[in-house]
């Protein structure tokens, strides 16, 4: 991401910048709208053809087939155990699809969706010469970003992230009347390299912010991510993605039959949940970092950050049978105390009311004729 290297206080980090000096003051500005953060650990594919949109919702958890031009929404491929394999942001302009993974899912996303192709009329591109850069909508940041963004038929190219309300079709776990993810119009804008490299040289240490911040700002809007809420076991119900990224009432997909099942007639095995950490020892559990209730281990550490305003906060994946109380996170040898806030209850699901059959052993008798 040539240009943001040359701006004051820039400190490389995950294949792009971590910071610029101060995470905690970019995320304030990252909130405040003045400032935007490049998103080199993200890549963009392109999806092109006449039936990129009916293609598409054949063979994911989203309903996009009607996807209006400008339109954005997320969408998850799921294995037919219904467990998430893949994940990315969607928008349409009317000619292409594109879509946003994390950067390690990009090449294996763009692979399996080259092999479903099959006869339909799409092409597909994983497109490593466009740059992302990511902002919070209603500041200077949002119009600089929007100016800069990718207009290849006209349209620019900015993705909306759909966390930010419970999508048509979409289920919210969380029982919570004002959802963190409700204040974060979190946005991204797909630029050119040269486009992003001549905005950049425009930018003062004050205009940047760094992975870190925005990382924060995610974690603490409960948001799931690829790259860190998901492994080999997990389902869409486990980190409330249903929300956002899964359509419940379309037709036919891989994985949808589970998907169906453990919404309406079970419970997801884990469920995510919010931690606010103990700050005394000033140390900040990393992804994979065990929780325990007790001398249980119940779960582990997704994302973890640092806030401007909560202090040390994390995401943790835990056991269903996890107590909602207080946990323990341990992290380099040392007992990290956490307050827990239920995302995912544990009774999630089970949502389907379904009339009880009167048992036959109950049923009135015939009458007999003899008593007429």
């Amino acid at each position: 991401m040539a240009g943001f290297a040359d701006i004051a206080g820039a400190v490389a980090g995950d294949g792009g910048f971590a910071h610029f000096g101060d995470p905690i003051r970019e995320q304030r500005r990252l909130v405040g709208g003045t400032a935007a953060a490049p998103l080199g650990d993200r890549v963009v594919l392109e999806v092109s053809g006449p039936e990129r949109l009916t293609w598409l919702d054949s063979i994911t958890s989203q309903s996009v087939a009607r996807l209006a031009p400008g339109e954005s929404t997320e969408l998850l491929v799921l294995d037919p155990l219904g467990r998430v394999e893949h994940a990315a942001g969607v928008l349409d302009d009317g000619t292409s699809t594109w879509l946003i993974a994390d950067a390690a899912d990009a090449e294996p996303l763009g692979a399996w969706l080259s092999r479903m192709v099959f006869r339909s009329q799409v092409t597909v591109a994983v497109r490593s010469d466009l740059v992302l850069l990511g902002f919070v909508d209603g500041g200077t940041a949002a119009a600089t970003a929007t100016a800069a963004a990718f207009a290849p038929y006209g349209a620019p190219l900015v993705w909306s992230d759909p966390w930010q309300h419970v999508r048509a079709g979409g289920h919210q776990y969380a029982e919570i009347a004002e959802h963190p993810g409700a204040a974060l119009g979190w946005r991204v804008a797909i630029l050119e390299a040269e486009a992003a490299e001549a905005l950049a040289a425009t930018l003062g240490r004050d205009d940047a912010a760094g992975m870190l911040a925005a990382e924060a700002l995610r974690v603490a809007a409960w948001r799931p991510r690829w790259a860190a809420e998901v492994d080999e076991r997990s389902l869409p119900h486990e980190s409330d993605w249903i929300r956002s990224a899964v359509h419940l009432n379309k037709g036919c997909y891989r994985g949808q039959e589970t998907v169906a099942k453990v919404h309406n007639l079970g419970h997801p095995p884990r469920r995510l949940a919010a931690l606010h950490l103990d700050g005394s020892d000033d140390v900040l559990p990393e992804p994979g970092s065990p929780v325990f209730a007790g001398d249980d281990e119940v779960g582990h550490i997704t994302s973890s950050a640092r806030h401007h305003e909560e202090g040390p906060i994390a995401l943790a994946i835990l056991s269903r049978r996890a107590p909602v109380g207080d946990l323990v996170v341990r992290a380099e040898g040392i007992d990290v105390a956490a307050a827990q806030q239920v995302i995912v209850p544990a009774d999630a699901g089970a949502t389907a009311d379904i009339p009880r059959l009167t048992r036959l052993s109950r049923r009135p008798s015939a009458p007999d004729p003899r008593d007429n």
